[in-house]
């Protein structure tokens, strides 16, 4: 029997390490997107909505660079406070409002109005124009309840939004709402999400996120490193 390969190189790579600029798809928040955060961020500390909404940033910044004429002055902003009113329902009621096979439809309305709200103040307070944050506030005012998309910018932000689910971040923080395994979790959230997506770069991300979730389930991955 042959011994294992090693898995350490022996020399110093890090030369051909390409700038973080150079690479596609690497991101940090721009100062813009730093200031809407800073002033987002005390309303999104219930349910896991801060680290939610920053996987659901980076999904955005993807989907906004893919879809064809998507405006990251809009998407981004909504995207970061979209769930800030959730802050304003009481923690014990929020799961009962999302939870599969039942919820709040006043509770999910309620979190989009006071979002609208939320949204106003911070993106007033930060001097964005009047145009962008009327266009930003019609998106988180229904981002939830409303059926379809008033835009490709909306559309971008609900797509971005549901997609977070997929995620293994996601997948975990179900799995801990609802007393779920993963296999439930990522059966459970795809089947939702794929079925409710509205451009079809989100859904190729949808697909690509449950193949990896999958992968990490069957038989023949446990064990390996």
């Amino acid at each position: 029997m042959s011994s294992p390969t090693s898995t350490r190189y022996g020399r110093d790579v890090r030369a051909h390490i390409p700038n973080a600029v150079d690479v596609p798809g690497y991101l940090t928040l721009s100062e813009r997107d730093s200031a809407i955060w800073e002033l987002a961020r005390g309303h999104l500390r219930v349910r896991n909505n801060d680290t939610h909404t920053l996987y659901a940033y980076g999904i955005a910044r993807a989907l906004v660079a893919l879809v064809p004429d998507a405006d990251e002055s809009v998407v981004l902003p909504a995207i970061l406070l979209h769930d800030t009113g959730w802050s304003t329902v009481a923690d014990h009621e929020i799961l009962e409002a999302i939870a599969p096979g039942g919820g709040r439809p006043d509770l999910v309305r309620q979190h989009e109005i006071e979002g609208a709200r939320i949204a106003t103040e911070v993106l007033g307070e930060l001097g964005h124009p009047p145009e962008i944050i009327d266009r930003v506030v019609a998106i988180i005012d229904g981002h939830d309840s409303r059926h379809e998309a008033l835009s490709v910018d909306d559309a971008c932000v609900k797509d971005a939004d549901k997609l977070w689910r997929v995620t293994p971040h996601g997948i975990e923080i179900v799995c801990g709402w609802f007393g779920l395994t993963r296999d439930e979790s990522l059966r459970i959230t795809s089947a939702r999400v794929q079925s409710s997506l509205f451009t079809d770069e989100a859904r190729a991300m949808g697909l690509a996120l449950a193949a990896i979730a999958s992968i990490d389930l069957v038989p023949q991955r446990q064990g390996l490193i």
